[in-house]
């Protein structure tokens, strides 16, 4: 998903170094429109489909998912057991009873859908808090890393850096699609903790080089290397973020909440992520005018900030399913 987001993003890129504003954003839509021909051959969710007793719509949608020859039977049965578990819990709570005994499953069903929908105050429970910590908390990191200032205004820190502003576009258009395929390819190979570590580490790198340039020009100190570390700085920051913190938060996001709260967990992390790109595209320009090297020194603070944040707090997710997740952060 991510791959294409990118690939969609740096296109973007090096059509506005080509063509006028205007006749950029008539190209938007096109993927407007394939966007919405696209959602009729999406199934639904096959939890989703469960939660609601359509036992043959489900099985035909995890069918769809996994391919038409695929084994899903084990699969089902842990998406029922967990989806069961759920229903459990939710008698428990609010019916003060401990186990339910000789339900049938459109008994357990019902008994679902006549319980209290959930509601964002669920979400302090103790059950979930962890989860919505790391949701959260990843997506207030990725953006406060400075993503948005780099690629809304990566134009802008070239020039001032002295170099061309389009030239350094598209260097930055044309690097982020082979790294984020790489990253794409790593995930499930060397998991997402280390992933997101070594890509924190290479944001903070460049946020760092892209800060000290800014005070070398400003002290008029090494003349002729600023702008060999702006670029240098934009560019590991690019590499860095496309290798690991642009997809994985959202990877992991998917991954941790449970069923009953996904939705309006999910939610919430989504809120929490573009009020944050507001948030940094909002003042970078205010930064800047109060210090260019300053502003990228916060980025690395936020970049240093967020290895210490996925070592202490953000569980390994890879090779496991929602319901083994689910048992890891609630243990």
């Amino acid at each position: 998903m991510k791959l294409m987001i990118v690939v969609g993003a740096s296109t973007a890129y090096l059509l506005g170094s080509l063509i006028t504003w205007r006749l950029l954003a008539l190209t938007g839509i096109i993927p407007c429109i394939a966007i919405l021909l696209g959602l009729f051959f999406i199934p639904e969710s096959p939890r989703w489909l469960a939660k609601i007793g359509k036992q043959k719509e489900f099985e035909a949608a995890l069918r769809k998912l996994r391919g038409k020859d695929a084994d899903v039977s084990r699969e089902e049965a842990e998406i029922q057991v967990n989806f069961y578990a759920q229903i459990e819990v939710k008698w428990d709570k609010h019916l003060r009873r401990s186990r339910l005994f000789g339900f049938s499953r459109q008994a357990y069903i019902e008994v679902l859908q006549s319980l209290p929908k959930s509601q964002m105050l669920d979400l302090v429970d103790r059950r979930y808090i962890r989860a919505v910590t790391i949701g959260v908390g990843l997506m207030i990191f990725q953006q406060f890393g400075g993503i948005n200032a780099f690629g809304f205004y990566a134009s802008d820190i070239f020039t001032e850096a002295g170099i061309s502003g389009k030239a350094g576009t598209i260097a930055y258009a044309i690097i982020q699609v082979p790294i984020t395929l790489v990253g794409a390819i790593l995930m499930d190979k060397s998991g997402r903790r280390p992933l997101l570590m070594v890509s924190a580490t290479g944001e903070f790198l460049g946020c760092f080089l892209t800060g000290t340039s800014f005070f070398l020009k400003g002290q008029s100190l090494l003349i002729g290397w600023d702008p060999i570390l702006a670029v240098a700085g934009v560019l590991i920051f690019v590499v860095s973020f496309s290798i690991g913190m642009g997809a994985i938060p959202w990877v992991i996001m998917s991954e941790i909440f449970p069923m009953q709260v996904k939705g309006i967990a999910g939610s919430l992390v989504t809120l929490v992520n573009w009020l944050g790109a507001w948030a940094v595209s909002y003042t970078f320009n205010f930064l800047m005018s109060w210090s260019s090297s300053g502003t990228f020194f916060l980025y690395a603070a936020f970049s240093a900030l967020t290895v210490l944040f996925v070592a202490k707090v953000v569980p390994e997710t890879k090779g496991k399913t929602l319901e083994e997740i689910q048992a890891s952060i609630n243990t």
